[in-house]
């Protein structure tokens, strides 16, 4: 624990026979539950934890079970009705099975998924398990030994003593960044971040990518877990459904770690485009609901507006271009049609985004 507050720690595993007892054996004493998903591993991955489990004699604390009936009075009506939402909504995750015999005592919790699902499903499984026994803070890490166990204490730190909702470790604020990352990851790292900026609306958030992170239970609680994007897209996924829910975030100097036996299995340059129509399609879901159903803003019409201005103006500038070809004076009119069109776009998009960013700054500590 940390002033009081339980600590738990996510770790995603797939094929991590190697690495994942180092990562075991160096998590922190003060981390009450350690949660290891097995995302359907072939390799001996899940035979490797049952062993830590059954060689670990640690005491551990007492947690709550939201499975634990409550007794019902003039006053819990809402508190059955979350908890019967909470048990309900189990059957919307992936199939699995927790394997220890007595999951309430033990500190370390295997958690088998029945089939392959995707890092990002195997994190939703992992935070599941979390909000129903109600952790205060969650942190999330790889089972490849790509993180530091030792910069735990520094990323839950702003959740149980400053009430942030959630924190990102930033691997680009660490000046052996360049030295360390791989260019091509530091490169796709880099697209991504500039597009989850807008997407989600956190716009001095960087380095994406990293799963190094910490998330209050009442975050947990506030955003749609069933719907977490279940493959590498997840983190630019959950960092929208954070924004929606107005919840805080804050980013911590974590340093970069490669080349100790792990090996990825992301292909950075075939996951940026799928993340990126991801990104579309959650910008715009995060404008109608955040912006318009939750609570109006004009930054919604200038996004649209501009939208729809410059969609407009494509045809006039495919004209013009045609005409200069073959050496034909444009019309005048189409001319000033496409400027009109072009420059009210573009002012709207800049003024759409300028009052975006004014409305996120709360959130960003």
């Amino acid at each position: 624990m940390l002033n009081n507050k339980t600590i738990a720690v996510v770790i995603t595993a797939y094929n991590e026979e190697k690495q994942i007892g180092k990562v075991i054996e160096t998590i922190p004493d003060f981390v009450d539950r350690i949660v290891i998903v097995n995302d359907f591993s072939k390799d001996n991955t899940g035979n490797v934890i049952e062993k830590y489990i059954g060689k670990d004699k640690t005491k551990t604390i007492k947690i709550k079970n939201v499975y634990n009936k409550i007794e019902r009075n003039k006053y819990n009506l809402a508190d059955i009705l979350i908890q019967q939402e909470l048990v309900a909504e189990i059957q919307a995750f992936t199939p699995s099975e927790v394997v220890n015999k007595n999951p309430d005592d033990d500190r370390i919790i295997l958690i088998n998924h029945k089939k392959n699902a995707g890092v990002g499903a195997v994190v939703a499984t992992g935070y599941k398990w979390c909000k129903d026994h109600d952790i205060d803070c969650i942190v999330k890490i790889d089972g490849d030994g790509q993180m530091d166990p030792g910069e735990i204490n520094k990323i839950c730190k702003p959740v149980i003593e400053e009430g942030i909702d959630y924190v990102k470790g930033n691997r680009l604020l660490h000046r052996s960044a360049w030295l360390v990352i791989p260019r091509v990851r530091f490169l796709g790292n880099s697209i991504l971040s500039i597009l989850t900026k807008i997407a989600s609306g956190y716009w001095h958030v960087s380095d994406t990518q990293t799963a190094f992170t910490a998330i209050s239970k009442d975050a947990l609680h506030a955003i749609n877990l069933k719907k977490l994007y279940k493959s590498y897209g997840y983190p630019n996924d959950i960092l929208v459904k954070l924004n929606i829910a107005f919840c805080t975030l804050k980013e911590v100097e974590i340093k970069p770690v490669y080349s100790i036996g792990e090996k990825s299995k992301m292909k950075i340059f075939k996951v940026i485009l799928p993340i990126s129509m991801m990104l579309l399609r959650s910008f715009f879901k995060r404008l109608w609901i955040k912006y318009l159903f939750r609570d109006f803003h004009p930054l919604f019409i200038l996004y649209h507006m501009a939208l729809v201005l410059l969609l407009i103006s494509i045809p006039y500038i495919i004209k013009i271009l045609r005409l200069v070809i073959l050496g034909i004076d444009a019309n005048p009119t189409t001319v000033l049609a496409f400027v009109f069109l072009f420059i009210s776009g573009f002012q709207s998009l800049l003024f759409a985004m300028w009052m975006d960013m004014q409305d996120n700054e709360r959130l960003y500590k």
